[in-house]
């Protein structure tokens, strides 16, 4: 189901916290800034270090606060302790992206049981940890908006991915599950299914993808669905 988006979001970003997880060159780095040039403050979560600071560079160019965190998103000490240093340098995060997945590759038949469960860890399981971090102060607040990355391996799996399939299909069902809970107390949560590969000048370039994001954060309660789909 595509969800309508009001293209004049009515909020105040100077007074969000915006943390990404697994946010990287791409899709993260064009969400990042697209809040940063509305004032909002910015953490970004990632597992490599060096590519952590260049990104952080690039969205501080805004003018806005930026913090980084290294963690590693299989590992729920680590994701949580990360958030954690978030909160205490911006504060609560009023809005999450969370972006991470691996590919793993194998079919059903074939597919190796340690990868499977890395790729349900990090796809999945990271999501269920940053989603827990981030929730209660939302629901304390009456406000705050959970976006959760999710893909077409969702709808129409890869027969030689089944791995990524079956953590996109996980992924999208806890986005129904937590809009239902988390609805009601003023947390907007959706999956946003991109059902194509991102690519420069395109409708999945990932900067005309983030002013979907942007206006995702803006949608009136009435207009909340748990999933937005784009493309086909």
């Amino acid at each position: 189901m595509t969800a309508p988006v009001d293209p004049r979001p009515a909020v105040d970003a100077a007074r969000d916290v915006v943390v990404v997880v697994a946010a990287g060159p791409g899709l993260g780095r064009a969400v990042a800034e697209r809040f940063a040039r509305e004032g909002a403050d910015v953490a970004l979560v990632a597992r490599s270090e060096q590519p952590l600071r260049d990104l952080t560079a690039q969205v501080a160019r805004h003018g806005t606060r930026v913090t980084a965190a290294v963690a590693d998103a299989a590992d729920e000490a680590s994701l949580r302790g990360a958030l954690a240093a978030v909160r205490d340098a911006l504060g609560a995060p009023t809005v999450l992206v969370f972006n991470a997945s691996v590919y793993v590759e194998g079919r059903p038949s074939e597919l190796a049981y340690d990868a499977l469960m890395h790729g349900l860890r990090v796809g999945v399981g990271a999501a269920v940890v940053a989603v827990q971090e981030v929730a209660p102060a939302m629901r304390t607040a009456g406000r705050g908006t959970i976006l959760l990355t999710g893909s077409e391996a969702a709808l129409n799996p890869s027969v030689r991915a089944a791995g990524l399939g079956m953590a996109k299909a996980a992924l999208r069902n806890l986005a129904f599950s937590a809009a239902a809970e988390l609805g009601p107390d003023g947390v907007h949560v959706t999956t946003v299914t991109i059902r194509g590969m991102l690519a420069a000048g395109t409708a999945f370039d990932p900067d005309v993808l983030a002013e979907r994001y942007w206006q995702l954060h803006g949608q009136p309660p009435e207009q909340w669905q748990p999933e937005l789909t784009i493309g086909r």
